[in-house]
């Protein structure tokens, strides 16, 4: 059965940096597109970063681009997001998400605050 493992997250203060990891297992990963979600507090879920199954299409929300970097390493079954620059409206839960695959993890909390 599919299970994704978010780790990485943390307190950390504006303008600081921090690296999200996505342990993935139960399907075949490097077939797979996987995404970043996020949900802050009273908000709806949002999507964050997608990338393609071999890496090579990359997307973003406009809130993040230029500070945020999604990546995968298809032989470790794992996806990353680098978050640099971090501004308080970052704060939230990260999830990530097989693409088609109904599943969500338990997420890792990021906040951003001095």
């Amino acid at each position: 059965q599919v299970r994704l493992v978010e780790s990485g997250g943390g307190l950390v203060q504006p303008g600081g940096s921090l690296r999200l990891s996505c342990a993935a297992s139960g399907f075949t990963f490097s077939r797979n597109a996987m995404n970043w979600y996020r949900q802050a507090p009273g908000k709806e879920r949002e999507l964050v970063a997608s990338i393609s199954s071999g890496g090579g299409a990359r997307s973003y929300v406009d809130s993040v681009k230029g500070r945020f970097t999604i990546s995968r390493d298809n032989a470790k079954n794992m996806v990353y997001l680098q978050m640099n620059s971090l501004k308080p409206e970052d704060t939230a839960v990260y999830y990530c998400y097989a693409v088609g695959r109904p599943y969500w993890g338990q997420g890792t909390q990021v906040t951003v605050s001095s």
